[in-house]
């Protein structure tokens, strides 16, 4: 079984709700998995304000 790449969820650095399984992403990967339909932005610590990105 191989590991996958693709984040499924994507939180601002220090967000408690990321949970164990957490690796860091840069900015660009960060903004890809934004705008390539990640399943879900989290209201509370909001990536996507963070990073500015526009629907």
């Amino acid at each position: 079984m191989g590991q996958r790449r693709e984040p499924l969820h994507v939180h601002v650095g220090g967000c408690h709700m990321a949970g164990q399984r957490q690796r860091p992403i840069d900015r660009v990967q960060a903004l890809r998995a934004l705008t390539d339909g990640v399943e879900e932005v989290f209201a509370r610590c909001r990536p996507d304000t963070a990073l500015q990105v526009l629907d």
